[in-house]
């Protein structure tokens, strides 16, 4: 039986089962950077898109219960680094806990003082609008307030792997 106003939906499909899908969806590998304290966090992301253009707006996606959660519910402004082809090892970093993430890490401190990392393929520094509350995470909206980009084919997560895009191209 449905809850009123509510149509019957159906049973529900399994965590493991919504797991094993979005493997099959390949996404661009980012870096969320942010100021605590004065001192910088960051993790890896797979989550950041495009929202909006009229106002232009982008978004992620955090685990609520990560270790730089703390940091970026509170920052005003974050950094979104999007990785490169060949940076799979930069994402290793920042996505492992525990881990001194900026000690192996060439960065410089950007607009609103947060590390920008080097060499990636592009970055962009947000001022945070929203933060929504969405199961075990927060879905984080920003306005792009600064920006830079390079050249190169990103760095792409598929299948539970690191990977870049193929050479081959459609006639």
């Amino acid at each position: 039986m449905s809850a009123p106003g509510r149509p019957d939906v159906g049973p529900r499909v399994a965590a493991d089962d919504v797991r094993r899908l979005l493997r099959r969806h390949a996404t661009t590998v980012t870096v969320v950077t942010a100021l605590c304290a004065g001192r910088p966090v960051g993790f890896t992301a797979t989550s950041f898109t495009s929202v909006s253009l009229r106002p232009p707006l982008f978004s992620f996606c955090q685990d609520r219960g990560s270790s730089s959660w703390p940091a970026v519910t509170a920052a005003p402004h974050v950094a979104v680094h999007l990785l490169g082809a060949d940076q799979a090892d930069l994402a290793r970093v920042f996505a492992t806990r525990g881990a001194d993430r900026f000690a192996p890490t060439g960065w410089r401190p950007g607009p609103f003082g947060l590390p920008v990392l080097d060499g990636v393929l592009a970055w962009l520094v947000g001022r945070v609008t929203h933060r929504i509350a969405a199961g075990d995470h927060t879905i984080v909206l920003a306005e792009p307030v600064a920006a830079d980009c390079g050249d190169g084919s990103p760095l792409l997560y598929h299948d539970g792997r690191y990977t870049g895009l193929s050479s081959r191209r459609d006639p």
